[in-house]
């Protein structure tokens, strides 16, 4: 219980960093522009601590939802050389650009960390889309069974069946137990890879097995290959390529679960809303497949928040890129007092869709992981 405790807390704080790294996308551009920066914050206020450096205060902060940045003359209105207003509107648009990039950016760089060191994960006899290379493993040996008189070991790969002279060739646990009953009391050739050597392990599957043993005395575990393994040179080449993949699949989503919302179609059953809650449960769930899968969906979690945030809705980084257009199209900038009721009204509303999506699913999500570790 401590362990799964431990796993969710791990996936929370990982929310947080991409948090943290999204604003301070914003910050560095905004740095990199000389525009000062009053505060940069991890967490929401109240304040825990907080040291001035320079013109900028950097810190802590009791809720721990995130971070912030407090860029001079964000909000308009201010009249100073070194205030966001007083930019040109493509500086003020790479630096609200800046949050989504290091989105992005995290992506590549946890993805080049997941083709460097490779993927697997078990799945079941009926998973093909997406996987390469299923097999059987063997995890575990019961004592005084045919597996372990045999010299069967943990960690064993099963590649084939021989019996009365044909070879069945397998990578499913079905056909693994529907061969070895159909041969109770016979002998059989197991075909086991093992360290990456070739070996053949005679053993007779018995007729009346203890319970919860089965007849050759083996529990097995069907991996497939989620991402291939490169070298470290080749590895950041497939993250980008594969962060853009992401990209277009997510998008390819997003655009299906929108037109069918318009058109009042049902959703498609693949569809999962989920708030920060509902994110940090996936994320606990996949650190159970370990570190591999875990980085693997915080790489997809990045790109999905990235394109989030490009929507075209006020207090949203897409919102503030529509007045930013607004403003060359006009010639002028929105009224400040204009953006922010807008902004104010769309952030009540974001407020009350993530209450929403935490009451009606997150909540259950998060109940059923609690009583799955109790």
């Amino acid at each position: 219980m401590i362990f799964s405790i431990l796993i969710l807390l791990i996936a929370f704080f990982s929310l947080v960093v991409l948090m943290i790294l999204h604003e301070f996308g914003h910050f560095f551009i905004a740095k990199y522009f000389r525009v000062r920066i009053d505060e940069f914050g991890i967490g929401y206020p109240p304040r825990i601590f907080g040291k001035k450096i320079g013109e900028t205060i950097y810190s802590i902060n009791w809720v721990p939802l995130g971070a912030f940045v407090r860029i001079h003359g964000e909000e308009g209105g201010v009249d100073d050389y070194r205030s966001f207003s007083n930019l040109k509107i493509w500086q003020r648009f790479l630096v609200v650009l800046g949050g989504v990039l290091a989105f992005w950016i995290a992506s590549v760089v946890i993805f080049s960390l997941v083709f460097f060191m490779g993927v697997s994960l078990p799945i079941g006899d009926e998973d093909a889309d997406g996987f390469a290379n299923p097999q059987i493993n063997i995890i575990s040996v019961f004592p005084d069974s045919p597996a372990q008189k045999a010299g069967i070991k943990a960690k064993d790969i099963i590649k084939g069946i021989k019996t009365n002279n044909n070879i069945f060739y397998i990578d499913k646990i079905a056909d693994f137990q529907k061969i070895t009953n159909e041969n109770k009391g016979k002998e059989i050739t197991l075909l086991v890879e093992r360290n990456g050597k070739k070996l053949e392990i005679n053993l007779i599957p018995r007729i009346t097995p203890p319970s919860g043993q089965g007849i050759v005395g083996v529990s097995l575990e069907r991996m497939a290959t989620l991402v291939q393994k490169y070298s470290w040179y080749e590895a950041p080449i497939q993250g980008a390529i594969y962060t853009g993949k992401v990209t277009m699949l997510s998008l390819k989503g997003i655009y299906i679960i929108l037109s069918n919302l318009i058109i009042a179609r049902e959703l498609p059953k693949s569809a999962e809303f989920a708030g920060p809650l509902g994110i940090t449960v996936f994320l606990a769930n996949a650190a159970t497949y370990g570190i591999g899968f875990f980085l693997y969906f915080i790489g997809t979690v990045s790109v999905l928040v990235a394109i989030f945030n490009l929507f075209p809705i006020p207090a949203l980084d897409g919102g503030k890129l529509v007045f930013l257009l607004i403003e060359k199209l006009k010639g002028k900038p929105v009224s400040v007092k204009v953006e922010q009721r807008i902004t104010a009204a769309c952030f009540m509303l974001l407020i009350i869709l993530s209450l929403f999506v935490t009451i009606k699913f997150d909540i259950p999500r998060f109940t059923d992981f609690i009583k799955s570790i109790i």
